[in-house]
C-alpha cells in the first residue's frame, strides 16, 4: 500500500514516506528551515524527513527536514513540526499546534489545538497537552549571550496532563502522572502524581489512584 500524496502537497526530494502515509491538501513535508542570523537553532545539514507507516499529514500541515515521525501519527490541519523533532508512534498533534526544533515527543501523546511546544522540550509517553498550552525555554527573553547555554524547554514525564491555557516556564519538570490545572503558571518543578493549580502553581492534592495509567 503506497503513500498517498495530494497533487497540491509538496514533498521534498529524499523524504521517506512509509506505507499507507497520507499527505493531504497543501501540506509540506521535508521543508528546509530559513533561520534568522540571530537564531539559536543548529545550522548543520539536515537529513531527510522520515514518516512512519499509516501516518496522516493533514491539510496545510508542515513537517521540516531532519524530523522523524512515527507510525500512525495524526498531524492535524495547519500543524507544524520543526527540524530535528522526534515524534513517537500513535501521537496526535491538534489543529494549528506547533512543535519547535530539537524536541522529543513520546508514543501515545496527545497535543491538542493551538498548543505551543517550545524548542528543546521533552514529552514522554502518554502525555496529554490541552488546547492553547504554552511552553517556554528562555528566561532572558532573547537578551544576553548567557541564554544560549541555559536555553531549555520543559520536561513532561510519562502520563502527565496539562490543562487548557496553562503556561510552563523554562526547564521545569512535570513529574510522572502529575496534573496541571487549566490556566496554571508553572514556575518550578511539579512532583509526580500531584495536582497543581493557580499562578504561581501550587499543590492542591494528590492525583486519585483511579486516574493513573496502568503499570507497564
Amino acid at each position: 500500500m503506497a503513500a498517498e500524496v495530494h497533487p497540491s502537497a509538496v514533498v521534498y526530494p529524499g523524504t521517506v514516506l512509509g506505507e499507507g502515509v497520507k499527505v493531504l491538501e497543501n501540506a509540506v513535508v521535508g521543508k528546509q528551515p530559513a533561520l534568522s542570523p540571530r537564531s539559536t537553532a543548529k545550522r548543520e545539514p539536515l537529513p531527510p524527513t522520515e514518516v512512519g507507516d499509516g501516518t496522516v499529514i493533514s491539510t496545510g500541515a508542515i513537517v521540516f527536514a531532519g524530523s522523524r515521525i512515527g507510525h500512525r501519527v495524526i498531524l492535524g490541519d495547519q500543524s507544524c513540526v520543526r527540524e530535528r523533532v522526534t515524534v513517537g508512534d500513535d501521537v496526535v498533534l491538534g489543529r494549528g499546534s506547533l512543535v519547535e526544533n530539537d524536541t522529543t515527543i513520546g508514543a501515545m501523546t496527545r497535543i491538542q489545538a493551538e498548543a505551543y511546544i517550545t524548542a528543546y522540550s521533552t514529552l514522554e509517553d502518554h502525555v496529554f497537552i490541552a488546547p492553547c498550552v504554552v511552553t517556554t525555554n528562555d528566561n532572558f527573553m532573547g537578551r544576553t549571550d548567557r541564554r544560549h547555554e541555559l536555553m531549555k524547554g520543559p520536561t513532561i514525564r510519562r502520563g502527565a496532563r496539562v490543562g487548557g491555557g496553562a503556561i510552563l516556564c523554562p526547564a521545569v519538570e512535570i513529574g510522572e502522572e502529575a496534573f496541571v490545572g487549566a490556566g496554571a503558571v508553572v514556575t518550578k518543578d511539579v512532583p509526580p502524581r500531584v495536582m497543581v493549580v493557580g499562578n504561581p502553581a501550587r499543590v492542591l492534592r494528590d492525583v486519585p489512584e483511579e486516574e493513573l495509567l496502568p503499570s507497564e
